[in-house]
C-alpha cells in the first residue's frame, strides 16, 4: 500500500532548531538523513518544501475562486516535506513514523 508521510514542523521546533548552533544542527540533519537512507527501500518519492511564506492559496469555497500569498491555514503548525512510501500496511507506516527523527507531528495518509 502507497502512504504519504506528511511532516509538520510546529511552531516551537522551528525555534528550537533556530537555537541550535552550528554542530547541533548538522547532527539533526544527520540524523534526518540517516533515516531516508535506513528506509530507502520504501520511500519511492520525498522532498522538502520550500518555507510556508513561499505558499499561494486558491480557495475554491467563495463565488470566485480567491487567490491569497502565505499558507492555507492561520496555525502554529505547517507541514515541511512529506515522503511517499510503498509499504505492507498501515501498521508499517506507523513504524516508520515513530521512527522519524525530526519534526514532531507526521501525518499518514493513504495514496493511491
Amino acid at each position: 500500500m502507497k502512504y504519504v508521510l506528511m511532516f509538520v514542523e510546529t511552531e516551537r521546533f522551528a525555534k528550537e532548531l533556530e537555537a541550535m548552533g552550528q554542530l547541533e544542527r548538522e547532527a539533526a540533519y544527520e540524523a534526518v538523513g540517516r533515516w531516508f537512507a535506513e528506509h530507502a527501500d520504501k520511500i519511492t518519492h520525498h522532498t522538502h518544501l520550500a518555507p510556508v511564506h513561499t505558499a499561494t492559496t486558491v480557495r475554491l469555497d467563495r463565488d470566485d475562486p480567491v487567490v491569497t500569498d502565505g499558507p492555507f491555514v492561520e496555525g502554529k503548525e505547517v507541514v515541511s516535506g512529506f515522503a511517499e512510501v510503498e509499504v505492507a500496511d498501515l501498521d508499517e507506516a506507523l513504524r516508520l513514523a515513530r521512527s522519524w527523527p525530526a519534526c514532531p507531528v507526521v501525518e499518514i495518509r493513504p495514496a493511491s
